[in-house]
C-alpha cells in the first residue's frame, strides 16, 4: 500500500527505499492526498452527470473518466514540483495550477452543494413550479380570450329573452287588470280595451316564443364553442404542467442554489478549494529531505551522461562529414585533372592535325606554281578571304 501511494505521488520507489522512514511516510501523505482528491471528483462528476441525464451507468462512467482526469492531472503537478528550498519561487511554478484548482473546485464543490442542499432546493423549486403554473395559466386564458367574449354573447341573448319576458308580463297584468276592473278603465269584463290589449299581449308573447326559439339554438352554437375552446384550453395547461412538473433539470437546482444564503455555500465552496489544491500545498510547505538530493543528483548524472552521449554523437557525426567532404574533394580534383588532360590531348591533336592540312596544302601549291609559272599570283591569291589562305 505505501508503494501505491508513491507512485500515486509520483516519486521513485528505488530512490525512496535508500531514504529514511520520514520521507516513506511524507510521500506516501501526499500519494494519499492525491488519490483522495481524485475519488472526491469522480464521486462529484457521476453525481452531476446523474443529476442530468438520470442514468446510473452514465454517471459511473463519466465519474471514473473525471477521477481519473482530476488524478493524473494532481500526480503530474506534484511530480514535476522540484523542492529547492525556495518557497516563492516554488509558488509562482504552481500558480497556474492554482488557478486551474479554483475552477476546479468550484465545478466540483456544485454537485455536491446540490446533494447536501437538496431538501432546501426542492423546496423552491415546488414554488417555482407553481408560479410558472400560475404564470402559464394566465397566459393560456389570454391567448383564449375568445371563451369570454361568447360568454358575453351568452349574456346578452339571455338579457334579451329576459327583458322580452318581463314585457309581455307586463302586459299580461295590464290584461288581467283590465279584465276584473282592478285597473285600465275600472270595469269589469272584457270588453273593447281588453281586446285592444289582449293584441298586444299575444303579439308580445309570440315573439317572446320565437326568441327563446332562436336564443336556445344560439346559445348552444356558443356553448359547443366554448367547450372546444375550454377542452384545447385544458390540454395546453395539461402540456404545460407536465413540462412544469419536470421542472427540476441541473441549471433550475443550481438557480434554486443561489437564492440561498451565501455564506454556507461560500465554507463549502471553501472546503473544495481546499481539498483541490490539497496536493499542491501538501508538496509545497513540505521541507526539502534526502529524496529531492537524490533525485536531483540521479537527475544530473542522468543528463550528464545524455549531454556525452550527444556530444559523442556530434563528433561521429563531424567525423564522417569530414570524410564524406575529403572524399568529395578528391573526386573533385581527379575529374579536374582528368579534364585538363582531356583538353590538352585535343589541342595537340588539332595543333598536329593543322601541321599536316598545311603541309598538304603547301606542296599542293607548289605543285601548282611549276605547272604555271606564269600564273603563280593567281594560284598565291586561290582560296584568299581576308587576308587569310584557306587550306
Amino acid at each position: 500500500m505505501t508503494k501505491f501511494f508513491w507512485w500515486c505521488a509520483g516519486a521513485d520507489d528505488t530512490i525512496l527505499e535508500k531514504c529514511s522512514k520520514s520521507e516513506h511516510v511524507k510521500y506516501a501523505g501526499i500519494g494519499a492526498t492525491v488519490l483522495f482528491t481524485g475519488l472526491l471528483a469522480g464521486i462529484s462528476g457521476a453525481y452531476a452527470l446523474y443529476t442530468v441525464f438520470d442514468s446510473a451507468l452514465m454517471a459511473i462512467a463519466f465519474g471514473i473518466l473525471w477521477g481519473a482526469v482530476i488524478f493524473n492531472l494532481d500526480r503530474f503537478i506534484v511530480s514535476t514540483l522540484r523542492k529547492e528550498g525556495r518557497f516563492w519561487k516554488e509558488l509562482l511554478m504552481v500558480m497556474p495550477r492554482l488557478l486551474l484548482a479554483l475552477v476546479l473546485a468550484v465545478v466540483i464543490s456544485k454537485p455536491l452543494e446540490l446533494k447536501i442542499f437538496d431538501k432546501e432546493i426542492q423546496a423552491i423549486l415546488k414554488e417555482k413550479q407553481a408560479q410558472l403554473a400560475i404564470d402559464h395559466k394566465a397566459l393560456v386564458s389570454r391567448q383564449f380570450s375568445e371563451v369570454d367574449s361568447i360568454k358575453g354573447e351568452i349574456a346578452g341573448i339571455r338579457q334579451e329573452v329576459e327583458e322580452k319576458v318581463q314585457e309581455r308580463n307586463k302586459l299580461y297584468d295590464l290584461l288581467a287588470a283590465e279584465a276584473d276592473g282592478t285597473g285600465g278603465t275600472g270595469k269589469v269584463g272584457k270588453g273593447p280595451i281588453y281586446q285592444e290589449k289582449k293584441l298586444q299581449y299575444d303579439k308580445i308573447d309570440e315573439e317572446l316564443k320565437l326568441l327563446q326559439a332562436g336564443a336556445q339554438e344560439r346559445i348552444l352554437q356558443r356553448e359547443a364553442r366554448i367547450a372546444d375552446l375550454m377542452k384545447n384550453q385544458d390540454k395546453v395547461v395539461a402540456e404545460g404542467q407536465e413540462s412544469f412538473e419536470n421542472y427540476d433539470g441541473l441549471m433550475a437546482r443550481i438557480d434554486a442554489l443561489d437564492q440561498l444564503p451565501w455564506l454556507p455555500v461560500f465554507f463549502i465552496t471553501l472546503l473544495f478549494i481546499c481539498l483541490e489544491t490539497a496536493p499542491i500545498f501538501t508538496k509545497l510547505i513540505s521541507n526539502k529531505g534526502p529524496y529531492d538530493d537524490i533525485l536531483k543528483g540521479v537527475e544530473h548524472e542522468r543528463t550528464t551522461q545524455e549531454m556525452q552521449r550527444v556530444t559523442e554523437r556530434q563528433k561521429q557525426y563531424d567525423t564522417r562529414q569530414a570524410v564524406a567532404e575529403a572524399k568529395f574533394a578528391a573526386r573533385a580534383e581527379h575529374e579536374i585533372n582528368a579534364k585538363k588532360e582531356e583538353e590538352k590531348l585535343k589541342s595537340d591533336t588539332h595543333l598536329e592535325v593543322v601541321r599536316e592540312s598545311a603541309a598538304v596544302w603547301k606542296e599542293r601549291k607548289l605543285a601548282d606554281i611549276n605547272r604555271s609559272p606564269n600564273t603563280a599570283a593567281d594560284v598565291l591569291n586561290d582560296g584568299e578571304e581576308n587576308g587569310y589562305y584557306k587550306w
